[in-house]
């Protein structure tokens, strides 16, 4: 089915069937899908700046180990 069929055929079934549990269902898919669609991709120069800079990070010890993580995730 071509996308423009499918639309109308989500469409009419909204309009004319959907209740309130299909609707929600809808809006939380494509909430969902919004947040996913993919970001602007950076430069290969920020992408190196950013790799420097969390290099720096780890050489200056600014970073949690495995154990630190898992007990900060069993607090949350």
């Amino acid at each position: 089915m071509a996308t423009l069929d499918l639309r109308q055929s989500v469409l009419e079934y909204i309009k004319n069937k959907a209740d309130g549990k299909f609707l929600r269902l809808v809006d939380a898919m494509a909430k969902t899908y919004q947040e996913e669609e993919i970001p602007e991709r950076i430069s290969i120069e920020q992408y190196n700046k950013e790799i420097d800079e969390s290099i720096a990070q780890i050489n200056r010890g600014e970073f949690y180990t495995q154990e630190e993580m898992e007990k900060m995730a069993k607090e949350w």
